[in-house]
């Protein structure tokens, strides 16, 4: 598998999304992520089942800048938080949160819904346990559950987001890691569990074809100030010029023969 550190990858016109199949073909695959969804295309199933989230909150190791986000990470060493349910064939293991926002509150989301683009996208990535570990889950194409959540900005913010915002000053830098301990994500969920699902890729590069998408209809409401702290992330480390992590999404991908299911009519 292609290592993603080898190839250096980013957002800008230079290392960005137009770029990423040069030294990542399968980004320009025909099950990519992210896409529109459009309700005229969307198909209801009724067969789809309710999902359910039961997370450890002694799981949570460490919050990171890593120069393209800002992650959250969980021990996955068994199964002490997973997702299970909905369009999955068994349990799937919590591995990280992640966000994705853009440089203004109008745009941020990878996913867009009816030509609607949100503030920003979170996606909370599990994998699939029947593989030995997360590098063997990733060459598979059950082997990834992402769930993903929109940030829309609103009157009424969800105070669960606080938790995360706070230690945004501890990673203010490329490569900065602060312990994170004691964080139950399910507390950032929106109240519907309707959803969304299709099969499609990692937004990231290598952009492996490996994930079960299950997107929440609702979005969960943040404030502008809130989004801003995002941005005020840096993409670079401590000892180099200050750039502002931000637009830190992939355009959407063609769609193709793929089907998109709803839980909800």
């Amino acid at each position: 598998m292609i290592n993603p550190n080898y190839y250096p990858w980013g957002y800008d016109s230079d290392n960005g999304p137009e770029q990423w199949h040069k030294n990542y073909p399968i980004a320009k695959g025909r099950h990519q992520s992210p896409i529109e969804i459009n309700n005229k295309e969307v198909h209801y199933d009724p067969s789809l089942l309710p999902w359910f989230a039961s997370y450890d909150p002694g799981a949570a190791k460490t919050i990171l800048n890593n120069g393209k986000t800002c992650r959250v990470v969980f021990d996955d060493s068994f199964d002490r938080s997973v997702l299970r349910g909905g369009p999955l064939p068994g349990v799937y293991r919590l591995r990280q949160l992640h966000f994705h926002w853009g440089s203004s509150d109008d745009h941020g989301s990878e996913h867009v819904v009816n030509g609607v683009r949100y503030a920003g996208e979170l996606h909370l990535l599990h994998w699939n346990p029947k593989y030995s570990n997360y590098l063997d889950a990733v060459r598979r194409t059950d082997g990834i559950a992402a769930l993903a959540i929109f940030l829309q900005v609103g009157e009424t913010p969800k105070p669960e987001m606080k938790r995360i915002l706070e230690e945004i000053n501890a990673i203010k830098t490329k490569g900065k890691e602060a312990p994170f301990p004691n964080f139950d994500p399910s507390i950032l969920f929106p109240k519907s569990r309707d959803y969304w699902t299709y099969h499609g890729s990692f937004t990231t590069p290598p952009c492996e074809e490996c994930i079960t998408w299950i997107i929440l209809r609702d979005p969960i409401i943040v404030s502008s100030d809130q989004m801003a702290k995002l941005r005020s992330l840096s993409k670079n480390a401590e000892n180099e010029p200050n750039l502002p992590l931000v637009d830190n999404w992939r355009p959407t991908q063609p769609r193709y023969f793929r089907m998109v299911s709803a839980s909800f009519l």
